[in-house]
């Protein structure tokens, strides 16, 4: 099938080009880091896949620009990207559990392989050869939009590592928000190994959303180590572009609240909402065939719904200041998580590494703060008891300067 990404795909305007799965790749002349750059995972979402076309055109003219390392950028779902859905049988960024995956790794398909098993494992290919013979630190960048109106921000899964990538960039930060989404691509390879963040640029169909995906890539490309951002014009351009557009917003969120949908919910989102909008307690944010949805806390709304596909209504975030980041990767580099079932009330699950088992008539809310600065934020009640989890590969310790961007960032 010869798919092609065209304006109505988008949007807006753009000159029709066949899509392939490798948008560019380029080596520098030097070994060094690995960036690996993906757009386009829902197909209703090209800007990520323009935004390396850009780039990777000003780098074709001048490649003398990518210094060291490899720089790869790929797309996600063709096969949805080139009609413009976000997908044709299932969520691509809800199909990467690890266990499943790597089961399926080297399969050939089937005649009845929904969709998006073919793009997985096509997609999966590509990393694995580009990962594969990376012989320095690797970072991986995911990009997306979102259905309403929104400033550009990041999420990641939250280990140490991840966090310092993170906050070389000047956008909002959203804590806890990967630890609530089954299967993503940004959850897979972190726990791959890699560095990895997903930037969340604007609104689908804008051209805005476009050029803050491209700033976050030259942005990626100078602090991964493969440009030197010191003495490179265009990365300190990405990074004004980038404060500029996510001025007004706190720069540190972390998640309170995802409002799930299910099949025949009939779930509408109030008209009228942004990205980071206030909300009340008892504040109307929608409704579905059960009735209304209210906020139960104060916040601020993340990601709220105005497509016709997606599982997620709406997330309540709400800020925070930067010292518990501090304290935080303090407690961590201390283990203190391996201690942290001595205290009443708290034990550790029999069978399920990682989780806690929290009796709730002993331990207040106000200690779900303390298990938060540990990785521990999925929670699920049973009765008096709460079942508190982190990912596996939230027990990161961090690890010495080695790489050339850590070395750099942390001479600074």
């Amino acid at each position: 099938m010869n798919r092609r990404l065209t304006s109505a795909a988008l949007d807006f305007p753009e000159t029709e080009e066949p899509l392939q799965r490798v948008v560019g790749c380029l080596r520098g002349a030097d070994p060094g880091p690995t960036l690996i750059c993906i757009g386009g995972l829902h197909g209703n979402e090209p800007a990520g896949v323009q935004a390396l076309r850009r780039v990777f055109q000003t780098l074709s003219r001048d490649p003398s620009l990518l210094i060291c390392g490899e720089f790869v950028g790929l797309i996600g779902n063709l096969a949805a990207l080139s009609e413009g859905r976000r997908f044709l049988a299932k969520d691509l960024n809800r199909q990467w559990r690890v266990e499943v995956v790597r089961r399926k790794e080297g399969s050939c398909g089937s005649i009845d392989e929904a969709a998006e098993d073919r793009e997985r494992r096509e997609l999966l290919a590509e990393l694995d050869r580009v990962f594969g013979r990376a012989r320095d630190e690797t970072f991986a960048l995911d990009l997306h939009t979102t259905s309403g109106e929104s400033v550009p921000f990041v999420a990641m899964g939250d280990t140490l590592r991840n966090r310092r990538f993170a906050l070389r960039f000047p956008l909002p930060m959203i804590l806890g928000l990967e630890e609530h989404l089954d299967g993503t691509i940004s959850e897979f390879l972190t726990l791959s190994g890699h560095t990895t963040i997903t930037v969340e640029t604007g609104q689908h169909a804008s051209p805005a959303a476009v050029s803050n995906a491209e700033a976050a890539i030259w942005l990626a490309l100078g602090e991964a180590g493969l440009l030197e951002a010191s003495e490179t014009a265009r990365v300190r351009s990405a990074r004004q572009r980038l404060g500029r557009a996510a001025q007004g917003v706190p720069r540190f969120l972390e998640l309170r609240y995802r409002h799930p949908i299910f099949p025949g919910d009939g779930f509408r989102m109030e008209p009228g909402f942004t990205n980071f909008d206030p909300v009340a307690p008892d504040q109307l944010l929608g409704v579905n065939n059960r009735g209304e949805i209210r906020s139960r806390w104060r916040g601020r709304v993340l990601m709220p719904l105005y497509q016709e596909l997606g599982e997620d209504g709406f997330f309540i975030v709400r800020e925070f200041r930067r010292l518990w980041l501090s304290i935080s990767a303090l407690l961590r580099r201390l283990r203190i998580d391996a201690v942290v079932h001595w205290l009443p009330g708290i034990t550790r699950h029999r069978s399920r590494p990682g989780t806690l088992v929290v009796d709730r008539k002993i331990l207040r809310w106000y200690s779900m703060e303390a298990l938060h600065l540990l990785g521990f934020r999925r929670q699920r009640a049973l009765g008096d008891l709460l079942l508190v989890s982190r990912r596996q590969h939230a027990a990161d310790r961090g690890k010495k300067a080695n790489s050339r961007s850590e070395r750099r960032a942390a001479s600074r």
